[in-house]
């Protein structure tokens, strides 16, 4: 899990980075994807000791769980944008949806981790 941390830590960034210097650099709330992306990369990074794995995971599930309800709204209008409505700004609302499912699928994939690990503690 700490290197699959690490790995939506850099995907997480470089949206970031391509929202606010590719498609809206009038605003900074284009960084919140990186600045997601930096704290999971910290926390990947800090995973990879087996000492801080336990803590660091359940902190980046915290942090994806915040993050996914911090952008289902951005889901919900992307569904509505498939639909046919025409948004303000459906670039900021398609990388809201992407983040969305992203956080959704590293939750799935925290808690499936979680529940091996005790299983496996168990045997």
């Amino acid at each position: 899990m700490a290197k699959l941390s690490i790995t939506y830590g850099v995907i997480f960034i470089l949206m970031g980075l391509i929202s606010y210097f590719g498609i809206s650099s009038e605003s900074i709330t284009a960084l919140i994807p990186a600045f997601f992306g930096l704290t999971m990369l910290i926390l990947g990074w800090l995973g990879l000791n087996e000492k801080y794995l336990k803590h660091t995971m359940h902190g980046a599930a915290v942090l994806m769980l915040l993050g996914f309800f911090g952008t289902i709204g951005g889901l919900i209008k992307f569904f509505k944008m498939l639909g046919g409505v025409q948004p303000e700004r459906p670039a900021a609302i398609t990388v809201q949806a992407i983040m969305a499912v992203m956080c959704i699928v590293f939750l799935i994939f925290a808690v499936k981790s979680f529940i091996d690990v005790r299983r496996n503690r168990k045997e």
